[in-house]
């Protein structure tokens, strides 16, 4: 499982939708479904991809298979989520304290 497949399985807005579902709780394909404007075996194809990334992970419950969000999966795309925006922040800080004016009078 790789955070950056993951990132570019969540590039499609019908994945995302998918995964705030599965946040709110473990759903089998046609309540998904029921949930958004496509059909089951395209709620089905999606469901595969996000499983081939590790956001996600099945079980079955009788004739219903049941989706949820895997937390291990979740876990990295957010340790990764959270290196690249800690990498942003500290580009800004860097950026905002070499155009300080204070910066700039204590040189002069």
């Amino acid at each position: 499982m790789d955070a950056l497949d993951q990132m570019a399985a969540l590039g499609d807005a019908t994945r995302r939708d998918i995964v705030a579902i599965l946040a709110a709780h473990p759903s089998s394909v046609a309540d998904i479904a029921r949930q958004l404007p496509v059909s089951r075996p395209a709620v089905s194809q999606h469901l595969r991809v996000l499983k081939d990334v590790g956001l996600v992970t099945l079980r079955s419950e009788g004739t219903r298979n049941i989706y949820q969000l895997d937390p291990t999966g979740v876990a990295a795309l957010r340790d990764r989520l959270d290196s690249l925006w800690q990498t942003a922040l500290e580009q800004f800080k860097n950026m905002a304290e070499r155009s300080s004016p204070q910066r700039k009078e204590k040189r002069r």
